[in-house]
């Protein structure tokens, strides 16, 4: 049966590969995007079958994250799958950073990463509730919430947060039916990082590169599935046996 998913942070990267994996699974999609219309509208009309929907909006207000989930649910009926991908995230080295970017960044980071992601999953997993469906909740964290991030200590520490909150998450809505994961990938081949992935980047992992965005769109679909639930509360590592814990 076609499911209605909401993809947050979908023009670009991991969450169009998302989208697409959804789409091509007879899905149908809530493409979300903050500000990158062009790009949406590209990763919109490229996704396979019928009834999906294109939703802007900031993540990172408490209003723009309920308007998001608002419009997801009036466009696709309701919602039975969340991932949350939006994210943000700035370089701020301490030793380089003044205060005031360093404040800057990291609430910036936690309003979107963080806080963002939690306001979602609250006005997804209600609307799931009240539609007593067997939903599903998968978060985009990061390997950096283990490994660390040194020039990103915002980012690694918004992550770890995530996968935290996740677990909560998982916990609480059990009882519902209701299965939450993550997932941690570490780099992945993206526009974001393009200039970050070094030959140094690709040998972290023993298989000598780094994930594509198809790589982490399995590991959500699979969490996503049916057959998941009982891997609610799980932080998938999806780094290529780069960081092992």
């Amino acid at each position: 049966m076609s499911r209605a998913v909401l993809v947050t942070g979908a023009s670009r990267g991991i969450g169009r590969a998302v989208a697409e994996r959804f789409a091509a699974a007879g899905d149908r999609v809530a493409l979300h995007y903050a500000s990158r219309r062009e790009a949406a509208e590209e990763a919109f009309a490229a996704l396979a079958g019928s009834g999906h929907v294109l939703v802007q909006g900031d993540v990172g207000t408490p209003d723009g994250a309920a308007a998001i989930v608002e419009a997801a649910v009036d466009g696709l009926g309701g919602i039975d799958v969340l991932v949350n991908n939006a994210a943000a995230n700035v370089a701020h080295p301490l030793d380089r950073t003044s205060f005031e970017e360093w404040q800057r960044a990291w609430r910036e980071i936690v309003d979107v990463n963080l806080l963002g992601a939690a306001h979602v999953c609250y006005c997804a997993a209600r609307n799931m509730i009240e539609r007593e469906v067997a939903g599903r909740i998968v978060n985009i964290g990061s390997r950096g919430a283990f490994r660390g991030e040194p020039d990103h200590p915002a980012y690694g520490a918004s992550k770890a947060a995530l996968h935290a909150m996740g677990q909560s998450l998982a916990v609480y809505l059990a009882p519902y039916g209701i299965a939450v994961a993550s997932v941690a990938p570490g780099f992945v081949g993206t526009e974001r990082v393009a200039d970050r992935i070094t030959d140094e980047v690709r040998q972290q992992s023993p298989f000598g590169r780094v994930a594509t965005p198809q790589d982490v769109a399995a590991a959500v679909h699979y969490l996503a599935s049916p057959e998941a639930v009982w891997s609610s509360g799980a932080v998938l590592d999806v780094n290529g046996a780069s960081h092992l814990r």
